[in-house]
């Protein structure tokens, strides 16, 4: 004969908490739940890198792109320069010999500048 009136309330409250408890987790099930978690923290430092590296490569992307137009603006003003100082000598000397000249000179600082930029390069012997 089972009586649910003998039952106190602090029986029935532990009986229902009771079944609502889960029973705690084996070795297995706890190293499972590690071995998963090591793998979601792997996965998200794997996507934080990836966000850095693109992250990275888009600033040195606009970097060139805005490197390569200075580049350009800066050419086209050397050649306005140069064909300003032949328009000048050509007052002075025919417009034939000012070419020669100007043209002869940018040929001059050019060799210089890779003459230098050449011996940047050879290692040094100390003697």
């Amino acid at each position: 004969m089972d009586d649910s009136s003998n039952v106190t309330p602090f029986r029935r409250a532990a009986d229902a908490i009771r079944d609502k408890v889960a029973p705690e987790p084996g070795l297995t099930d706890l190293v499972s739940r590690l071995t998963g978690d090591a793998k979601d923290v792997a996965r998200a430092e794997i996507a934080l890198q990836k966000a850095k590296v693109g992250e990275a490569v888009a600033r040195y992307r606009n970097a060139v792109i805005f490197f390569a137009i200075a580049g350009v603006l800066a050419l086209a003003g050397l050649i306005a320069l140069l064909v300003g100082m032949i328009e000048t000598l050509a007052t002075l000397t025919g417009p034939g010999l000012a070419t020669l000249i100007v043209v002869g000179g940018t040929f001059l600082a050019a060799a210089i500048l890779a003459v230098i930029g050449k011996n940047r390069l050879s290692p040094k012997v100390d003697a």
